[in-house]
């Protein structure tokens, strides 16, 4: 065999060999990226999950607050409700009134200094978070639209949030937002605040908008939203009251670091209102200006 023929196989060995070495690179690059994707994908679906598991968490407390059983917090634990204590305690007290006849009276005057003692021990921690987790932020979608009959400020929306029949909302937005504007759009919520009547209409929600001394504007959903979609914030694991009580001003203890940041997005304290998994609230155009 000759010299050339030898030398001509080495080169091919050596340009086969580079070869390979790049192949094998560009697999190592293509297996790195369909990792990151799938991670990526498990990501948003567990932020899917944890919303959905929230969601459903609300719905069951609603469910078992509007059957009358009263819900615990257990210290260090604000997110469990232990409605145990109360079937407890309303087993036990036949039996120590039967035990104790004798000294009802005595009983009786113990009990009412007990009871005095726990709720002034218990009345810090009922109220020792106040901020945006007390706050019930929702998606919904207006299905119905029409002016207060009595008011020409007001609009009256029928909205869907999801839930078995659709809340009425009244809005002062008359002056701000055409009725076209405001028609099968999607809004964000505040579910939780007390039903109060407003010249005769009885409204069970508030709809959020990014508001200047000169203009207001509807907060946008992420595209992707649909009606009863839970609405978070970084850093403020969701903990809403079924209903605000409107004695202790949470929202309005709230209000005002409710913001639109620079990039338009609504934020408590500088930190996202968002759906997750699907993306953040933001305004369409108002920077720097209150959320309410």
């Amino acid at each position: 065999m000759s010299q050339n023929v030898i030398n001509k196989l080495l080169n091919n060995a050596d340009v086969a060999e580079k070869k390979l070495l790049l192949l094998k690179s560009k697999l190592l690059e293509v297996r790195k990226v369909q990792i990151e994707n799938n991670i990526k994908k498990l990501t948003q679906e567990n932020e899917i999950l944890v919303s959905k598991v929230e969601k459903a968490r609300a719905e069951l407390i609603g469910l078992e607050t509007s059957n009358g059983k009263k819900q615990y917090p257990i210290p260090g634990k604000a997110s469990i409700s232990c409605s145990a204590v109360e079937n407890t305690t309303t087993r036990a007290s036949p039996v120590k009134s039967q035990v104790q006849e004798p000294a009802a009276k005595k009983e009786k005057k113990e009990n009412a200094s007990k009871k005095s003692k726990d709720k002034s021990a218990g009345a810090p921690s009922e109220v020792a978070i106040v901020d945006v987790r007390k706050l019930d932020f929702r998606i919904g979608k207006i299905i119905d639209i029409n002016k207060h009959p009595d008011a020409d400020s007001l609009y009256v929306e029928k909205i869907d949030c999801g839930e078995e029949n659709p809340r009425t909302v009244v809005s002062g937005l008359v002056n701000y937002i055409p009725i076209e504007e405001m028609r099968d759009r999607l809004v964000m919520i505040l579910c939780n605040l007390k039903p109060v009547k407003m010249r005769g209409v009885l409204s069970e929600a508030m709809v959020m908008c990014a508001s200047s001394p000169e203009k207001v504007e509807v907060l946008l959903p992420p595209n992707g939203a649909t009606p009863g979609d839970l609405v978070s914030c970084q850093g403020y694991p969701r903990e809403p009251e079924t209903q605000l009580n409107p004695k202790k001003k949470i929202f309005e203890t709230c209000a005002p670091d409710l913001k639109t940041n620079d990039d338009k997005v609504a934020c408590y304290k500088g930190s996202p209102l968002e759906i997750p998994g699907k993306g953040v609230i933001v305004a369409p155009t108002l920077k720097g200006v209150s959320v309410k």
